[in-house]
């Protein structure tokens, strides 16, 4: 995976919604809200595909361009909220991994699927 430029994608994006005065409906309720539809949006596209073709979607162009769409609109709106909130994605990441990493040792997690109270 490349490397994302979030600070050209965050202006991209804050341009695109100050050209249209929209931050007066960018609430981080809303922006919750918009969040959890589009992704109900990527969830519906895989919603009724058999586990091998959802794992195609590299070599399906059609189904790719709509996976792409829900991504892009998930990931834009998940950026808004974490600049509204003032939460630095990156950090958060790094931090949240490594509490994983002491609820989901290797010697315990590798290979299963089982929630960190049931290892």
């Amino acid at each position: 995976m490349k490397t994302i430029d979030v600070e050209k994608l965050n202006s991209v994006v804050s341009n695109f919604i100050e050209e249209r005065d929209w931050d007066q409906f960018h609430s981080i309720k809303n922006l919750s809200m918009a969040l959890s539809v589009e992704t109900s949006e990527l969830v519906e596209i895989f919603q009724w595909l058999k586990e091998e073709d959802s794992n195609n979607v590299k070599n399906d162009p059609k189904l790719k361009a709509k996976v792409e769409e829900e991504i892009s609109d998930i990931f834009i709106y998940l950026m808004r909220i974490a600049i509204k909130s003032g939460v630095d994605i990156e950090s958060s990441v790094l931090s949240k991994i490594e509490k994983n990493s002491e609820k989901y040792p290797v010697e315990k997690a590798r290979g299963n699927a089982r929630k960190y109270t049931d290892l």
